[in-house]
């Protein structure tokens, strides 16, 4: 039975998969949600025995209904591949009372690779299956991992373009440096005078520009996303969820039916609803707990009900999470107004025009899954420097600030169920965040190559490929602008001025 998806702003605007993986975003500006959330239908016994690419076979095939076997086999045998430097794809490592599930061991050594591996492939898929003749155009904004992540993957690929925006002073110098180093005719990629959100924002205005549109279309153009926003990113991220469920029970780790945590680092959303749908699909999950940095919107959501991005925003140590305007949170949004795309269509007006909205009690009674909490970045250095100094392993920044939130967590509710901490990125991308907090006194002087070496050296492990590469790369992208100049620039790009 074909799985239909909705607009969580007009429950008139319904798409099959391949249709929402093109389009992104939908037309009134809301979110792809499917109509319902599928069982996943696979014993436990049967998910243990399975590798990485067959649960996410099993996973997927019941959100993508309208792929063929064989289109989606391919996509995912051809995203999970070598690439990868573990057979695993995402293993779980035991260190001090939780399980941390490294999902970095990908192309550009973030867990943005889990997901921008394949999209590309179904992107492909999609637009075959839909005879779409346009150059699709992925515009992205990133705030930090994305970037990357997409450019590595849609680098030329035939019949795609893809434009990136990252915040210039918001990102780490490994990371820059990932983007702007990178190859590809058809790779662009620009900096702004600004924050991520105003990066996002830019982005979105441009996908519901109705003339933008037109222009496009006659230039022979569409676009897509790379973003979380597309259901083709969120889809691929529910998979790591059973397959660390399942990988748990296989060790003997836990008992049938038995709950686990899952916490998660989150800025944009996207990473801890895929846990969340997860959990509607039948994975046994007890508590998502949801861990913040300084801008803390998510923690103080949870806490009140209000959602408000009116505050300052900050520049911390885990770059990927400094976000005000957590896209994803609309289909958790639309999810608790009980798909009510009217309500949920009023509550992102007001987030629009006034920068805030309040969730009603009823539907904050139905949060109950999540906690919230946060660290200060005082406290993400001290947890990275006391579990180097405890056990050897190294954190990097996000996923510090998660082992925090953990931490507070645990003292808050003295819960002890098995604990799955979401590690989603190497300590590599971080190096001068991650080497300071373990010694800041000791490594502030070196330059970030000599931290590298240094790290690898500390963590008893070899430097990435992913970071090796950029040692001594050519700068292929040096554009910056300011944020209410970036329509400008992607009309350049793309000769429709």
């Amino acid at each position: 039975m074909e799985l239909i998806y909705e607009s969580t702003r007009n429950a008139d605007e319904k798409v099959t998969a391949s249709q929402a993986i093109l389009k992104g975003l939908a037309n009134d500006g809301g979110l792809f949600v499917p109509s319902k959330i599928p069982a996943l239908a696979v014993d436990i016994d049967e998910l243990a025995k399975m590798t990485y690419q067959e649960t996410a076979y099993a996973v997927m095939s019941k959100f993508l209904t309208d792929f063929t076997e064989e289109e989606l086999k391919n996509c995912i045998d051809a995203a999970y591949d070598s690439k990868f430097d573990t057979k695993e794809i995402a293993p779980l490592v035991s260190v001090d009372n939780a399980y941390y599930l490294e999902l970095f061991h990908g192309s550009t050594i973030a867990f943005k690779d889990m997901a921008l591996s394949i999209l590309p492939h179904l992107l492909i898929t999609a637009a075959r299956k839909n005879q779409v003749k346009n150059e699709i155009v992925i515009l992205t904004a990133t705030s930090g991992d994305t970037g990357k992540a997409a450019l590595a993957g849609f680098a030329d690929v035939e019949g795609t373009k893809i434009i990136v925006f990252y915040p210039k002073h918001g990102v780490s110098p490994i990371q820059e440096k990932q983007m702007v180093t990178q190859k590809g005719k058809n790779t662009f990629v620009i900096g702004i005078n600004g924050n991520f959100d105003e990066a996002q924002t830019g982005v979105k205005k441009m996908f519901s520009d109705k003339k933008l549109a037109e222009m496009m279309e006659e230039g022979g153009y569409q676009f897509s996303s790379a973003n979380s926003i597309n259901i083709g990113r969120l889809v691929p991220q529910i998979v790591y969820y059973v397959y660390a469920y399942a990988k748990l029970y296989a060790k003997g780790e836990i008992s049938k039916g038995e709950k686990i945590n899952f916490v998660v680092p989150t800025g944009n959303f996207g990473n801890i609803l895929a846990a969340f749908y997860a959990k509607q699909m039948g994975i046994p999950i007890a508590k998502l707990i949801c861990a913040s940095n300084e801008n803390k919107v998510l923690y103080d959501f949870f806490s009140t009900g209000i959602y408000d991005k009116n505050r300052e925003f900050l520049l911390t140590s885990s770059p990927s999470m400094d976000i005000l305007i957590s896209s994803n949170l609309e289909r958790l949004i639309y999810w608790i107004t009980g798909n009510h795309a009217k309500q949920n269509s009023e509550l992102m007006q007001s987030l629009s025009k006034e920068g805030k909205y309040e969730i009603t009690k009823k539907m904050k009674e139905q949060l109950s899954d999540f906690y919230g909490n946060y660290t200060t970045e005082k406290q993400t250095e001290q947890v990275i420097h006391k579990l180097y100094q405890k056990t050897g392993y190294v954190l990097d920044t996000h996923t510090a600030v998660a082992a925090g939130v953990y931490a507070k967590y645990r003292e808050e509710t003295r819960d002890t169920a098995k604990t799955v901490i979401v590690s989603t990125a190497s300590p590599f991308k971080f190096t001068r965040s991650v080497m300071n907090s373990i010694d800041k006194e000791k490594y502030d002087s070196m330059t970030d190559f000599e931290l590298v070496d240094e790290l690898s050296r500390l963590s008893k492990t070899s430097v990435p490929a992913a970071v090796e590469e950029i040692r001594n790369a050519e700068i292929c992208h040096k554009t910056v602008c300011d944020s209410e100049e970036m329509e400008d620039i992607v009309k350049k790009i793309l000769n429709i001025v």
